[in-house]
């Protein structure tokens, strides 16, 4: 289930941020939490599984159209059980609206989404057949 960050939630958000590659810095995590805590356009949400939160993402609405995915990381226990992938999925049906996006961090993860969603759909893009 996905959940809005809050301030009591702090320490776990810091560290799960601090999975994505460009937040091994204390000093950086401390100004990316405060960018989402201050500025309306930055989003973050947390993904509870049972009791535990295991995973975060963060987006920007960047327009009136895109969502610009940010930040994504999961525990590493909980990994490999499509927990990004669901974080992604809830996003999309929390804004129908938009568009979401990835940056070049979030890219690679958001493709892998984009094609096994696609397969299972059936959907082809760009002429590929599904394997």
């Amino acid at each position: 289930m996905l959940i809005r960050f809050k301030k009591g939630f702090e320490k776990i958000a810091m560290g799960l941020l601090s999975l994505m590659p460009t937040e091994k810095d204390i000093k950086k995590l401390q100004e990316t939490i405060k960018i989402y805590e201050t500025d309306d356009r930055w989003h973050l949400f947390l993904w509870k599984e049972a009791e535990d939160i295991v995973g975060l993402i963060g987006v920007c609405k960047t327009d009136d159209k895109t969502l610009e995915i940010r930040h994504i990381s999961v525990n590493p226990s909980f990994r490999s059980q499509g927990i990004g992938k669901n974080m992604v999925r809830s996003l999309k049906a929390m804004y129908p609206d938009l568009e979401l996006k990835a940056n070049e961090i979030t890219d690679p993860f958001f493709q892998r989404c984009q094609k096994d969603e696609e397969k299972a759909d059936g959907t082809e893009k760009d002429g590929e057949t599904s394997g």
